[in-house]
């Protein structure tokens, strides 16, 4: 092998390995959005929580799963009926080299909304 062959190997090997950290990072902030709807459904479900609280507490377990830079691209709402809390995600994680595609998708979590004896 020449050394050209060797520069272009490492090369392409190491734009395979980033291609490959991308692929774990996304699906662990996709395990950790998944965390917080859920518990942000947990929260705006009790008796006296507000859409506020649930909004808020989604913000609190994403701060402690992911980086700023994760959370830019990561959009949570709640709403509440008279017998169910949702929390919804919308999120888009942008790629880190420009040939890959940006990953979008929505999560929902709901719980039942409790109520009074």
């Amino acid at each position: 092998m020449t050394t050209l062959q060797h520069v272009l190997a490492t090369g392409l090997t190491l734009v395979v390995f980033v291609m490959l950290a991308n692929v774990v990072v996304d699906l662990y902030a996709r395990g950790a959005v998944r965390a917080a709807v859920d518990e942000a459904a947990r929260a705006g479900a009790r008796v006296d929580a507000t859409p506020a609280e649930c909004a808020a507490r989604a913000d609190d377990v994403l701060a402690g799963l992911v980086g700023a830079r994760l959370r830019s691209g990561i959009a949570i709402s709640c709403t509440e009926t008279s017998s169910r809390v949702s929390a919804r995600a919308d999120v888009r994680l942008a790629g880190w080299l420009a040939f890959v595609p940006d990953w979008s998708f929505s999560i929902v979590g709901t719980s039942v909304k409790e109520r009074l004896p």
